[in-house]
């Protein structure tokens, strides 16, 4: 399987560009290196599947799709207990603060998901939309993660073993890249530190 259709938009179009420029030749080098290598790792993990780590991966997915981290804000709401408020209300900044920073650098970026972009490949999952850098799902899962640590009932450790169970799904189930997991963690711990701000 070779790797193919690895430049973020944009790129493809200035390599003939740079080829006159030998340092911005060598920077399209390196990326293009990066990104192949990126593509190996998750044809790797196919090795990895069977009938009931899929079963799991798709359950850690469905538990980082939107409308259930909406529904477990809002159930923390409505008890009206002040702890239980505030980590609905740092939930919700969260998770709404790294989906909306994922949503804005897919479509800059605008890289093509696995299975469009590698001939052959099929993913495990439905695509919710046709980008793929970066995780949505682990940007808001890792948001929830930062915004809820050192919260009672062990919230931080727990939504943390959460989010990374999610974001190995992604890569698993053929959704994202590992450098598009990497990525949304990154955003989410921004958006999740700025929900502490948000909401202290």
């Amino acid at each position: 399987m070779e790797p193919r259709d690895l430049q973020p938009a944009g790129l493809a179009g200035g390599a003939e560009g740079a080829a006159g420029r030998p340092g911005a030749a060598l920077g399209l080098a390196r990326l293009a290196a990066v990104l192949a290598y990126d593509e190996l790792l998750l044809v790797a993990m196919r090795r990895w599947h069977g009938p009931w780590r899929t079963r799991v991966a798709r359950l850690l997915t469905a538990a980082g799709d939107g409308r259930t981290w909406t529904a477990v804000g809002l159930a923390l709401l409505a008890t009206r207990r002040p702890e239980a408020a505030h980590l609905g209300l740092r939930l919700g900044v969260g998770c709404a603060l790294g989906a909306l920073a994922a949503q804005v650098v897919k479509r800059t970026l605008n890289r093509r998901r696995p299975a469009r972009a590698i001939e052959g490949f099929e993913a495990l999952a439905e695509d919710p939309d046709a980008f793929s850098f970066p995780s949505g799902h682990t940007a808001a899962a890792v948001a929830v993660a930062v915004a809820l640590a050192g919260e009672p009932w062990c919230a931080g450790p727990l939504s943390l073993f959460l989010a990374t169970g999610i974001a190995l799904s992604r890569v698993y189930l053929g959704a994202h890249y590992p450098l598009d997991v990497l990525a949304g963690g990154l955003l989410g711990a921004a958006a999740g530190a700025a929900a502490r701000v948000a909401v202290p």
